[in-house]
């Protein structure tokens, strides 16, 4: 397992990252995906197992799945779990909001 820390600072972090907004980030070599919702960050593959499309250009929903915009497969956020549509699970990272930033967990 590899560990990566975003920013410097918790407010920091907060701040560059907008609520419900997907950003795409480098993370080592990998490009992942992240959304900030509250004081709560999820971090997962930057594209859908089924087909490949974006993430980046999909939505989030009030129950806290992204949606891909291709098929409108749903995935939840916390688990990566698909919960609409027939494909692999969605690979997600843990993460957690430090007072030094936020720190990244990949495999």
């Amino acid at each position: 397992m590899r560990k990566f820390t975003l920013g410097t600072s918790k407010e920091q972090i907060i701040y560059m990252i907008n609520e419900r907004s997907i950003k795409r980030v480098l993370v080592g070599d990998k490009k992942i995906a992240l959304v900030r919702i509250e004081d709560e960050f999820f971090a997962f593959q930057s594209f859908c197992p089924h087909r490949g499309a974006s993430l980046l250009e999909g939505s989030i929903n009030s129950i806290n799945e992204i949606i891909c915009p291709l098929h409108q497969y749903r995935f939840e956020l916390k688990s990566g779990r698909v919960s609409a549509g027939s494909c692999a699970d969605l690979e997600t990272y843990p993460t957690s909001l430090t007072e030094n930033g936020l720190v990244i967990t990949l495999p």
